[in-house]
């Protein structure tokens, strides 16, 4: 997805219900750190250092280590939900269940949301991925886009090599035209 439309994917959430205060921040987490759904779903309230403005948790997938900044529209939007939308419950994962019991969210849930928001924005979807995954995507190749060095997309994502990274950037047609001789 490009810049434009994932501008227009965080407007159309409807950020006035609980609910979607809790959107809100997962699809920030998503799309402006890359953060894995596995990995959003099992961050607690220990893995955010708001003194330091950082979050650091240990990936699900990988067991890597992984420490991002705290953007201030990222933190601000875990506050909003915190504060004002999620349930009272003792579970130590930031992110719950929108209905009783309330537990940790499933990974798969993160998919329904982003599908949800993304038909809700209007977003044209024929023929393209419309999971979590699909904004991780979009992370790695806007980044790319900005003329970010290939290692740190590559540390951006939680990758210990740089081959995995090739994954998520693929072709990048417009920085190859700009690498193309006139014949």
């Amino acid at each position: 997805f490009t810049d434009e439309e994932i501008k227009t994917l965080l407007r159309s959430v409807d950020r006035a219900s609980p609910t979607g205060k809790r959107d809100y921040a997962i699809m920030l987490l998503a799309t402006k750190l890359g953060i894995r759904s596995s990995d959003i779903v099992s961050l607690k309230f220990e893995n955010i250092q708001w003194e330091n403005d950082l979050i650091s948790f240990n990936q699900a997938k990988t067991g890597k280590l992984i420490t991002y900044p705290l953007l201030p529209e990222v933190g601000n939007a875990i506050i909003d939900y915190l504060k004002f939308g999620r349930p009272v419950s003792n579970e130590s994962c930031c992110f719950l269940q929108t209905l009783p019991p309330y537990k940790k969210m499933r990974s798969g849930s993160i998919c329904g949301i982003v599908k949800f928001n993304l038909t809700r924005a209007g977003i044209n979807l024929s023929g393209r991925k419309q999971g979590p995954h699909a904004l991780r995507h979009s992370f790695a190749a806007n980044l790319l886009r900005d003329k970010t060095p290939l290692p740190v997309i590559s540390e951006a994502l939680g990758h210990s090599y740089t081959q995995s990274t090739m994954y998520y950037i693929r072709i990048d047609k417009e920085t190859l035209m700009q690498c193309a001789l006139d014949v």
